[in-house]
């Protein structure tokens, strides 16, 4: 591994300031419509501005101070700042709700929290009566912000002002605080998702993180002329890995769309050369692009069919490690220049080289889907804990593994079957929770909770989460994230949830309809429909569903395939409980939550009435009274 001198972010924004200065630029954001840059000199001074404000507000090392909102130059601007002032900072998601933030500010000791506008505000001004060690919450975008009177409101532009002042005072004072930054300082404390309870905070130091993402980078290098797009939460660990560190390390572009619904425009627009998205945005690329293609002209749909069948036997023949004849070159050559050029550009990818999914496993499917489009999508494996165990790379992809060992990594399989990782470069402890810490850290190992096994050649193959493997009351065992995976790959399907269990005869499932894809199909055949709810207990969208789950069930052994199912007449929601914030399903919490339909499906029944209170955007809740239909597949 390269060994740097600078081992920390902020040294590395310093190292980049003076090497690179106003002649090169860092970052851009979209606004208005306009690409706005900030040079290295602009990200240099930002940070020391920031920074120097919140030394003078009384941070001092190891504080803990929180960041809450979406992707934008001022939430890595506040990290690097905190980091620089030797203190600690928690990301938090922008779509957390009050209680989310009140019990990570608490739990974390949070004693500043920088926020993006006013719905963020106004979470924390609803809470701040229960944390009492938070001082202030900066703010950096003052619309409708500008009546508010509460004294622990400071914008960001009054804590820079603070920070200029302070400098003035203390000249040097910045560089001599990264100075002493140590490669052994905890660089962020993440929160997992809590799946399985309380949100639990990971604590990791600069020399894992940096070992980690060097090993990825060794095997996808970037270069200082590529582009990276934000567009995954902020504070999760692979984000700041590719998005963050490289550009430091290497000077790769950073860059931010205007919004959540400009992000595709905005997209195709960089055209990037790096490209992180959750398993889920890249399985709603692939049930859009289908979709799509279906409901387009016949002509189309023809050419594009003729087109993916070439695709799909191009890239067999490359994964089965033949040369394709000079026919098929050329078959592909004509594919590529017709469909699949034209499809990237429209989805940003014209240039992307190295994209990556993360979060949870994805479906081969869906994986040779956008191998034969041509985008070379490759999987990155690990958790907050134990940080990147395994990842694919051009050399070493295989539809069926998460990827190869990561360099330097030490995997091995415990005799349940669970994936241990080597403690060296995991994750240090949780903050204030020694007991959970001493349950998964043990000797040299950390105890990932993941199903796996790995191949001669070095793959790494998940299966589960151990809590997650279901056995059926005959003894047959089977994943239930493996069949929900490739049943999400259905443009029709947004989630689903498999059900099982040692008392039950057969796997079930609880489906959550696409929405908008659903509703088109019913239009296009003149189906009407109301709401969400009656839409997804019509008799033909049933049928639609229960044919998707047949094209699943082919591919399944018998004894593992889906027999009843039901539509829910909602979407899973977080603010429900049902998902977390990374749209992990909470498992145990949903089949509680449905535990009548559960039994109904179980049961026989064909129908079951439900009541189920919701969440509306706008946070208020209400009841949802309606009859569901159970379906035979």
């Amino acid at each position: 591994m390269m060994v740097q001198a600078e081992d920390t972010f902020p040294k590395l924004l310093l190292r980049n300031y003076r090497r690179w200065g106003g002649k090169r630029v860092a970052m851009r954001k979209k606004q208005l419509g306009i690409w706005r840059s900030y040079t290295w000199e602009d990200y240099y001074r930002n940070v020391k501005a920031i920074c120097l404000g919140l030394v003078s507000l009384g941070l001092q090392p190891e504080d803990r101070a929180s960041i809450l909102g979406d992707n934008n130059p001022e939430w890595f601007w506040a990290e690097l700042a905190i980091q620089s002032g030797r203190g600690i900072p928690i990301g938090l998601t922008a779509d957390s709700a009050p209680s989310d933030v009140e019990y990570i500010l608490s739990h974390s000791e949070s004693k500043f929290v920088v926020v993006q506008d006013q719905e963020q505000v106004d979470k924390l001004l609803q809470v701040k009566g229960n944390l009492p060690s938070l001082e202030k919450i900066i703010y950096w975008e003052p619309k409708g912000l500008w009546h508010y009177e509460d004294p622990m409101l400071m914008s960001l532009q009054q804590l820079m002002t603070l920070g200029a002042e302070y400098e003035a005072a203390h000249p040097g004072a910045f560089e001599e605080l990264v100075a002493l930054g140590r490669a052994e300082d905890t660089f962020m404390i993440q929160y997992t998702s809590g799946t399985t309870g309380m949100p639990k905070g990971v604590c990791i130091s600069y020399k894992v993180f940096f070992a980690i993402n060097e090993a990825v980078r060794a095997v996808n290098p970037v270069y200082p002329t590529d582009e990276f797009v934000s567009i995954t939460l902020p504070g999760w660990g692979v984000e700041q890995g590719f998005g963050l560190l490289y550009g430091l390390w290497v000077g790769q572009g950073f860059n931010f769309a205007e919004s959540a619904e400009t992000i595709q425009r905005d997209l195709r627009e960089i055209s990037p050369h790096t490209l992180l998205y959750p398993s889920r945005l890249w399985e709603q690329q692939a049930s859009m692009i289908r979709l799509k293609i279906d409901e387009g002209m016949a002509i189309k749909r023809v050419l594009y069919n003729i087109c993916m069948r070439v695709g799909y036997r191009y890239t067999d023949k490359c994964m089965n490690g033949r040369r394709p004849t000079p026919v098929w070159r050329c078959l592909y050559a004509i594919a590529e220049a017709v469909v699949f050029k034209p499809l990237r550009d429209k989805l940003g990818l014209r240039r992307v080289r190295v994209p990556y999914t993360a979060g949870s496993m994805l479906a081969p499917e869906v994986l040779r889907f956008f191998r034969a489009i041509g985008v070379m999508l490759r999987q990155v494996f690990g958790s907050t804990e134990g940080c990147t165990t395994a990842v694919h790379s051009l050399d070493t992809f295989s539809y069926e593994s998460v990827g190869a060992i990561a360099l330097g990594r030490w995997v091995r399989i415990a005799d349940n079957g669970e994936i241990l990782v080597d403690r060296e470069r995991s994750f240090s402890h949780y903050y204030r929770d020694p007991e959970a810490t001493d349950k998964v850290l043990k000797g040299a190992w950390y105890y990932s909770g993941d199903a796996g096994y790995i191949t001669e050649d070095g793959q790494l193959i998940f299966i589960d989460r151990l809590a997650d493997m279901q056995q059926l009351a005959d003894g047959t065992r089977f994943s239930p994230q493996y069949i929900e995976s490739r049943l999400k790959f259905s443009p029709y399907v947004k989630d689903c949830m498999v059900l099982g269990g040692q008392h039950r005869e057969f796997v079930a499932a609880i489906i959550s309809i696409d929405f908008e894809n659903v509703g088109h199909w019913a239009e296009k055949r003149r189906i009407p429909y109301t709401t969400f709810a009656d839409l997804s207990q019509k008799a033909e969208v049933s049928t639609l569903v229960a044919g998707e789950l047949r094209k699943i069930n082919e591919t399944m052994p018998p004894s593992s395939r889906v027999k009843r199912f039901a539509n829910l007449p909602k979407e899973f929601d977080p603010d429900e409980a049902e998902m977390t914030r990374t749209r992990k399903l909470r498992r145990s919490f949903v089949e509680d939550r449905y535990r009548g339909l559960v039994e109904a499906i179980y049961g026989g029944k064909e129908w079951e009435d439900m009541e189920i209170q919701v969440v509306y955007k706008d946070g208020r809740t209400g009841l949802l009274r309606t009859t569901v239909k159970v379906t035979e597949v």
